[in-house]
């Protein structure tokens, strides 16, 4: 990608790249990760257009993978109405409501209206699906995955408990792909 990487993202990935190479369990990743992304979703003007258009949706767009797989970065973009199917991802997740509402729902758990800057966490293996909560606009959730999740094989939860796996992908137009460690490194002036 030819473009700057968005100061927020940049410190961002920075500090949870640093942060996977560092904490001794998913646990403690989740713990300080969930402070970093609601520093990054407190606003919402760093996100470039191109990862967030107003149309259809859902879409996945990947902003950033480790090059090790470790985690990766994306972005739901979710038009009125729409929303992921219910998920069970084996790896942890950190999530961030950027804009708009999202509604996380799950098997045996009461749906929650997120709003813009709240923050939820996941250890791995639980089911959740997310919704736009029916606000004007897109909505717009920062997650970071365990993992490469866009190119997973993800177990997807039918209505009637059944789990079948499903793989997403990313939707990045061709000429916007995923930062890289070298734009993010390059950039770095502490």
């Amino acid at each position: 990608m030819t473009a700057r990487v968005p100061e927020a993202l940049r410190r961002f990935i920075w500090d949870i790249q640093s942060m996977v190479e560092l904490a001794d369990s998913p646990r403690e990743i989740l713990f300080i990760g969930r402070d970093l992304m609601g520093r990054l979703v407190a606003s919402d003007d760093w996100l470039p257009p191109v990862f967030a258009p107003d149309g259809d949706g859902p879409h996945l767009y990947e902003l950033y993978r480790d090059d090790m797989e470790r985690f990766c970065v994306v972005a739901s973009v979710f038009a009125a109405g729409q929303g992921w199917p219910c998920f069970q991802d084996g790896v942890w997740e950190i999530s961030g409501v950027l804009r708009g509402e999202v509604v996380r729902s799950g098997p045996g758990a009461d749906a929650r209206v997120l709003a813009p800057g709240r923050v939820e966490t996941a250890l791995g293996g639980e089911a959740a699906a997310w919704t736009q909560a029916g606000s004007p606009g897109a909505a717009v959730v920062i997650h970071v995955y365990g993992g490469d999740i866009g190119r997973m094989a993800r177990g997807q939860v039918g209505p009637d408990g059944v789990v079948t796996p499903s793989v997403v992908g990313y939707a990045n137009p061709p000429d916007a792909p995923a930062y890289d460690i070298l734009s993010i490194q390059a950039e770095v002036a502490d």
